[in-house]
C-alpha cells in the first residue's frame, strides 16, 4: 500500500474521515461542471497593465488548455493540486508574481528554488507548469507568460479539488532575476511562528487579518513533512493539541527527524473545503501557525465564521487570492515572456525549439 493510502487509512481510523475517493470526486466534478461554478463578483480593479480579458484576442483557448491538462493530471494524482497552489504563493510572496520561483540556479548563483522555504516544493509542480507552457505556446505562440500560467494553474488547482471558481486579471510578465537565498528566506514567516508573526508578515504585503486566515485555509489540501510538526509533539505535546490528534501524529512522525509526511487537513485532505477551520476548532491544526489562528483572540472569530460558513470562506479566499496574484507584478515592457519557464531568454529573438517543445515532461 502506498504511503498516502496508509496515511488516509490511519486518519479514517482516528477521525472517521469521509474523504471521497479521488476518481469518484473528479468524475462528479466534471459531470456537474456547470452547476458547481461559484459565481463571485469581482470587486477588485486589476493592477495597472493587467486585465480580465487580456488574452481574449491573442490566446482565447488559454484557460481551457490549462484546465483540461490539469484535469488529466489530477485524475491520476489529486495531490498535485496542493503543490501548484503552494508554488504560486511562494512565487508571489518574495518579489511579486513574476515567475522567479521557476528559475533554476547554479552552484555559484543559487536561485529562490534553493532557499530552505522552497526546497520542499514539489518537483512535479515545476514540471507541470513547464508542460502547460509548452502546450499553450504550441497553440498560441509565445504570448503567455509563465507567471500567468502559474497563477491560473493555482486557481484551477483550487477549483478542480472542490473549491471556488473565479476570474483572474492577466497580463503578467516574467521576471529577469531570481531573489537571493537570503531575501527569499526573509520573505516567509517561520513555520513555528504564531499569529502575531503571521499578521506582521502578511500585513507588510497589504493583507488584512481576514486575508491571512482565508489564505491559511489553503492548507485544507496538501501534506507537510514531519519536521515542522515535531516541535509540537516532542519532547512533550503542545498543550493546545487534541489528545487523539497527538496520538495520531506520534504514530505518523515517530521521531523529530522523521522524513514521513502527514495531511494538513485530517478530515478531507484531498478536497478544498472549510474543514481546515473545523480542525482548528477541534484543536487539530497541524502547524503552530495554523492552530494559533484559533487561539489568538484577533483571528478566532474569523476561524469560527469560516468553519460554519463555507460560502463565506470561499468568498474571502477568492478576494485574498486575487490580491495575492497582483503583488508587485511586471507588465507591458517590463520583464519578458520566457521560452522556457526555468530560465530567462537570451538576447536573441524568442524562438521555440520545434524539435523539443512538443514533448511533455513526466512526473
Amino acid at each position: 500500500m502506498c504511503t498516502n493510502n496508509i496515511q488516509e487509512a490511519m486518519a479514517m481510523v482516528f477521525f472517521k474521515a469521509s474523504t471521497i475517493p479521488t476518481f469518484i470526486f473528479l468524475l462528479l466534478l466534471l459531470l456537474s461542471y456547470d452547476m458547481i461554478i461559484i459565481s463571485l463578483a469581482q470587486t477588485q480593479a486589476p493592477a495597472p497593465g493587467l486585465s480580465y480579458t487580456f488574452y481574449q484576442n491573442t490566446c482565447p483557448q488559454l484557460e481551457s488548455i490549462i484546465r483540461k491538462h490539469l484535469q488529466t493530471v489530477f485524475a491520476s494524482d489529486i495531490g498535485q493540486a496542493a503543490g501548484l497552489l503552494r508554488l504560486h504563493f511562494h512565487d508571489c510572496f518574495v518579489q511579486g508574481c513574476d515567475g522567479s520561483i521557476l528559475l533554476d540556479g547554479s552552484a555559484s548563483k543559487p536561485s529562490e528554488k534553493d532557499a530552505v522555504p522552497n526546497t520542499s516544493l514539489r518537483a512535479q509542480a515545476f514540471a507541470i507548469i513547464e508542460n502547460i507552457r509548452r502546450l499553450v505556446h504550441n497553440v498560441c505562440g509565445p504570448v503567455v507568460s509563465c507567471s500567468d500560467i502559474t497563477t491560473l494553474a493555482a486557481r484551477d488547482a483550487v477549483f478542480l479539488s472542490g473549491g471556488p471558481n473565479y476570474n483572474l486579471p492577466l497580463g503578467r510578465r516574467d521576471g529577469l532575476t531570481s531573489a537571493t537565498v537570503s531575501t527569499t528566506l526573509a520573505s516567509f514567516p517561520p513555520f513555528a511562528g504564531n499569529t502575531s508573526t503571521m499578521l506582521a508578515y502578511f500585513g507588510q504585503k497589504g493583507f488584512t487579518p481576514t486575508d491571512l486566515v482565508a489564505l491559511s485555509g489553503g492548507h485544507t489540501i496538501g501534506i507537510s513533512h514531519c519536521i515542522p510538526v515535531a516541535i509540537r509533539i516532542y519532547p512533550t505535546p503542545d498543550p493546545t493539541m487534541d489528545e487523539k490528534y497527538y496520538n495520531y501524529l506520534r504514530m505518523t512522525c515517530p521521531t523529530g527527524e522523521s522524513t514521513n509526511t502527514t495531511f494538513m487537513d485530517i478530515r478531507s485532505p484531498n478536497v478544498f473545503d472549510n474543514k481546515y477551520f473545523v480542525d482548528l476548532m477541534n484543536h487539530q491544526g497541524l502547524l503552530n501557525s495554523d492552530q494559533d489562528l484559533y487561539t489568538d483572540a484577533r483571528t478566532r472569530s474569523i476561524v469560527t465564521n469560516f468553519a460554519v460558513n463555507q460560502t463565506l470562506f470561499f468568498e474571502k479566499f477568492v478576494s485574498a487570492m486575487i490580491k495575492l496574484s497582483q503583488l508587485s507584478v511586471l507588465t507591458g515592457t517590463q520583464g519578458e515572456i520566457r521560452a522556457n519557464c526555468s530560465r530567462v531568454n537570451s538576447n536573441d529573438l524568442l524562438i521555440l525549439p520545434n524539435n523539443q517543445d512538443g514533448k511533455l515532461a513526466s512526473y
